[in-house]
């Protein structure tokens, strides 16, 4: 009888030791979109932005990690002309701002994922912009759909003093008035992502 005992408690200890492991799929980049928004004082702006490439990592329909890769050169404006908006798209590949030439692709590691409810997650990482390191937080929808994972993130607010881009920040030069860009921008991100 004991040797039955141990025997089960040793099944169980290897059951629970090696989990199944978790299902990649690989974002598909013409399907999945960024969208970018900047506010000022005066105004906002808004764009996209491609993705390079990514992956995303589940067991069943429960997303448990993943990362992708920003294509900083693929940065457009989608609310102003073409002559005003590519004045804008200069100033922002910069180094007043994004620095694009010394630092082409931004970077989002996924460290951990918890869920809210059935389809809704708080999704933590590590985004990495011009070679600068910030863990955020931001909740997340993710759905499975066939062979499909679909996530869809809204109002993601990123810091960009952290990532040492303080170009009309009020915290930064004293006395800017309305000339004042806020120090937070937002990312509507969606990712479709195929196994």
């Amino acid at each position: 009888m004991k040797k039955i005992v141990l025997s089960i408690v040793a099944i169980t200890g290897l059951f629970f030791a090696f989990k199944p492991a978790a299902n990649v799929y690989t974002v598909d980049v013409s399907k999945s979109k960024i969208e970018w928004i900047g506010k000022k004082i005066t105004g906002q702006h808004t764009g996209e932005i491609k993705l390079a490439d990514g992956t995303l990592s589940a067991n069943g329909s429960k997303l448990v990690g993943g990362a992708f890769n920003i294509d900083m050169s693929t940065m457009t404006c989608t609310d102003l002309d073409a002559t005003n908006g590519g004045k804008l798209l200069g100033h922002l590949k910069s180094p007043d701002f994004f620095s694009v030439e010394k630092n082409p692709t931004s970077n989002f590691q996924i460290t951990n994922v918890t869920a809210i409810d059935a389809n809704k997650v708080n999704i933590t990482g590590n985004l990495t912009i011009k070679g600068i390191n910030n863990k955020i937080t931001f909740p997340a929808s993710v759905q499975q759909k066939g062979s499909f994972i679909v996530a869809v993130a809204s109002g993601v607010k990123v810091d960009r003093t952290k990532y040492d881009i303080k170009y009309g920040s009020k915290n930064f030069i004293a006395g800017i008035g309305d000339k004042a860009i806020d120090d937070e921008f937002e990312l509507n991100i969606n990712l479709v992502a195929k196994k």
